[in-house]
Formats: structure tokens, sequence, C-alpha cells
């Protein structure tokens, strides 16, 4: 049986979530090692015939280490088969989540130029409970102009887990 690396970078922890699930479905899952970006170094890449990363994003942004992570180990990913996929609120909305049309998705293939195997967008959750006083009214005026939820004691998931499994079908 084939091993497969799984690769979070996660924020307030929906990737990493998505990520577990993903290794749930999988029917090779006594073969999965799940590791945070934080951890990856560590780690011996080689040994592995599927590397799978997922990615949230925060204030526009993926993790520098993300990035990182895709240049140092450009010429083993690309003998791998591999995924990538990012988590982000933007793809609540119909319009914004494929690959194809999720702008978060569309920058990072164009400034890493890693062409990964497979691809997927998911939307993410925001936990305002959860937030400190900053990030909660930041993010509430980013959900104010994108007409989004803005009642900051509430949490909002949208992530449509359907659509979870149907990746993994692709993936395994």
């Amino acid at each position: 049986m084939s091993k497969i690396l799984i690769i979070y970078s996660t924020t307030d922890g929906q990737t990493k979530k998505i990520c577990l699930r993903l290794a749930e479905l999988s029917k090779n899952k006594n073969n999965i090692d799940l590791f945070s970006i934080d951890e990856i170094e560590k780690i011996d890449l080689q040994g592995y015939e599927q590397i799978i990363l997922g990615a949230s994003i925060r204030y526009g942004k993926h993790n520098p280490k993300v990035f990182d992570f895709v240049k140092n180990h450009r010429d083993i990913l690309d003998k791998k088969e591999t995924a990538f996929f990012t988590v982000n609120v933007v793809a609540r909305k119909k319009e914004k989540n494929t690959p194809e049309t999720n702008p978060y998705m569309k920058k990072f293939l164009d400034l890493s130029s890693w062409e990964p195997k497979k691809l997927g967008v998911f939307a993410g959750k925001i936990d305002y409970p959860k937030y400190g006083f900053f990030d909660k009214q930041i993010i509430r005026l980013i959900m104010f102009i994108t007409k989004g939820p803005t009642d900051t004691s509430q949490t909002y998931e949208f992530t449509d887990w359907e659509k979870v499994e149907e990746f993994s079908r692709q993936l395994f």
C-alpha cells in the first residue's frame, strides 16, 4: 500500500479538521501521516507516494510557510502524486468555490508556479467568539463588505462536507 502524507497549514483549526476528515475517508487509513506545516522539516518526503497540502487563508494570504515548503521541496513534489486545497470564507459563494474561480487558489498557483495534480477549494469557518478583539472587528468588517454574517456572538461553518467527501474520492 502506498504511503500518504497530509500536510496542513491552519489558522483556527478548520483546515486541520478537513485534513482529518480526508484521512478518515481514505481506504488506506493506516498508511496516512498527518503533519502541521510547522513540523514538516522533520519529515522525509521521499518515503511517500502521495503528498496532499491544505492551507487556510487569513486576511487574503496563505501562510508564508506554505510557499516556503513548495519552493524548498519542489523537486520532490514534482515527482509525486500531489494535491493542494485552499480553505477560505470567500468559497462560501458559489461563484468562487472552484479551483478555476477561487481568487486565492489562482493567486497561490500563480505565485508558487506549482502544478499539483489535484486541486480543491473549501469554504471555511468564522468563529467570532473565539477571536480576539482586533481579529473579530476586522473579520466583521470584511464580512460586512462582502455581505457575510456579522453577528459576533455566533460561529458560522461554511464547509461543505459532501464536497470534502467528493474530493477524497478523487484522492484515494
